[in-house]
């Protein structure tokens, strides 16, 4: 699939792009605002590819900015289109079930539909509308994006979270079975074109989500029994990286040696494995998209390797099983351990989920270019 986004950088956007990585579609051609001001520009890059996604949009700020905003990012994106000479068959617009209510948001997302719609008919594009309610998901920025992850950020910061209208009901829907209905892709175990809906008023949520802080403060896994959970239980932990990591652990010694807790949970599934690595071996260099996974060193040293997916920068944590600490892989950060001692590395991982392998939620990707090691192994 040949796909081009508008609003690529951003929260949904990013997500988009994750999923098509774990896909394995090629890397979508990106518009930016700046080039979709040149319509001819725009077109080349648009020209030949089979789905659009159109993204962009303003949804914060003065009432005059975001209604001019949305319909000129629209109106930009329709005049790239009539300039292709191979148009896309198909451009998705991720619309907002606000649009037409009367505000300067949904008036101009209705415009921008509208907009998007006479311009692909003209062609004999296929349109879709899709009206999506609120999304939460992993780093989602607070203030902005959504009430999640307000919530989450001030908790993450051992803040109480303000309610102001707590019996409010909300539609939250993850940004990941968002991006799957965009994409039109079928349903797998880690996302859901259907985009299942949690409706849960805005103080339940609030009381939820503290729960799960205060259960994963003290390393503690909370009750994972449903979908809706793990993800808001995976929304709350970006919030924690890189600062709450590694976390120390219990450690119990007597006369016959010592006792260390690897993992207390709540509630749910879940699987633990051991593994012994030697010396340069690393194991790895994959993500996944909603699966919690466990990393904890029990004898040896090694350095755990993460790196957002689409960004740069690695994070490295030093662990040893001299002090044992457990560190949790945020979802959609490529992630690996290296065995950097001379002896006999032994590391115990847990997940909760047990292992599908026509399902498992794991995509290769290189944690950096840059590492080179005798050996990879899964």
């Amino acid at each position: 699939m040949r796909l081009a986004l508008t609003g690529a950088g951003g929260f949904l956007g990013w997500h988009v792009r994750v999923l098509v990585k774990a896909l394995g579609w090629p890397d979508p051609v990106r518009l930016s605002r700046a080039e979709l001001t040149d319509p001819a520009a725009s077109a080349a890059k648009l020209d030949g590819v089979q789905r659009v996604l159109h993204l962009a949009g303003v949804n914060r700020g003065d009432p005059a900015d975001v209604a001019t905003g949305n319909v000129e990012a629209a109106a930009a994106l329709a005049r790239a289109l009539r300039r292709c000479d191979r148009p896309p068959r198909t451009v998705a617009y991720a619309n907002s079930v606000q649009a037409g209510n009367g505000t300067p948001y949904g008036d101009s997302k209705a415009v921008a539909a509208e907009t998007l719609a006479a311009a692909t008919a003209q062609l004999g594009s296929d349109f879709v509308d899709l009206r999506l309610p609120n999304l939460f998901g992993e780093h989602g920025r607070p203030h902005y994006n959504s009430v999640v992850a307000t919530f989450c950020r001030v908790l993450a910061e051992n803040g109480v979270p303000e309610v102001h209208d707590r019996d409010r009901e909300l539609d939250l829907v993850h940004v990941g079975d968002a991006a799957a209905r965009l994409l039109d892709v079928p349903a797998e175990g880690a996302w859901d074109p259907e985009m299942p809906r949690l409706r849960i008023g805005v103080g339940a949520l609030a009381d939820r989500l503290r729960d799960i802080a205060e259960t994963y403060r003290s390393g503690e896994i909370p009750a994972l029994t449903d979908r809706h959970t793990v993800r808001l239980f995976n929304t709350y932990r970006s919030h924690c990286f890189p600062t709450h990591y590694p976390m120390p652990v219990s450690r119990h010694a007597d006369r016959r040696g010592e006792l260390v807790e690897a993992v207390r949970t709540h509630g749910g599934g879940g699987q633990t494995f051991c593994s012994s690595s030697h010396p340069g071996v690393v194991r790895g260099e994959h993500f996944h998209l909603a699966k919690v996974e466990r990393f904890m060193v029990l004898r040896g040293t090694a350095e755990i390797r993460l790196r957002r997916v689409g960004y740069p920068e690695v994070i490295r944590f030093a662990v040893t099983g001299d002090e044992p600490a457990v560190v949790d892989m945020p979802t959609m950060w490529a992630h690996n351990i290296t065995n950097t001692g001379t002896g006999e590395l032994i590391t115990v991982f847990w997940s909760n989920e047990l292992f599908d392998p026509a399902r498992p939620d794991t995509y290769p990707e290189p944690v950096a270019d840059d590492v080179r090691v005798p050996a990879v192994l899964g």
